[in-house]
């Protein structure tokens, strides 16, 4: 057995003699055909970015398989800020675009949907691979207003 399971098994079992129920484990993230687990924190710190990254550049890739030569699309990435960024520049009809369609910010183990102008949301697309709501945080809407979203409550 490798040591992170023997550590692993160790805890979980620690746990469970003090009284604890586990719920998930492992707790599996999926998104499409990859899968990993998220049953810790350092997993979210490695596993999130990973997910989010996969997330967009599919949306880029598929936006861009529409062709409009006028229009660039492009993702921004800062992963020292965990920061990610689905930008779109260029003209159309004589008129400047210069905007983003998604930005997503990782902080303290959440992601905080800043902008997100896609059909259904990234917020579906992360639920969708296994994130619980309460990581996922809809940054868009004022701190007094989330606490009437299905999504993390934090301001």
């Amino acid at each position: 057995m490798p040591k992170l399971d023997i550590i692993h098994n160790s805890v979980k079992n620690a746990l469970i003699k003090d009284g604890w129920v586990i719920t998930d484990d492992p707790y599996i993230i999926q998104y499409r055909r990859h899968r990993s687990r998220g049953d810790s924190t350092m997993d979210k710190l490695t596993e999130y970015p990973k997910l989010i990254k996969r997330i967009l550049t599919e949306y880029v890739e598929l936006s861009n398989s529409k062709p409009n030569p006028d229009i660039e699309r492009f993702l921004i990435v800062d992963e020292s800020k965990a920061n990610y960024i689905w930008m779109n520049l260029g003209w159309q009809n004589g008129e400047r675009i210069s905007g983003i369609t998604v930005y997503v910010r990782i902080r303290d183990g959440k992601f905080w949907i800043e902008e997100d102008w896609t059909e259904e949301g990234i917020a579906t697309d992360l639920v969708r691979a296994g994130v619980p709501k309460d990581d996922i945080v809809l940054a868009f809407h004022e701190p007094q207003m989330r606490q009437y979203t299905d999504f993390a409550v934090v301001s």
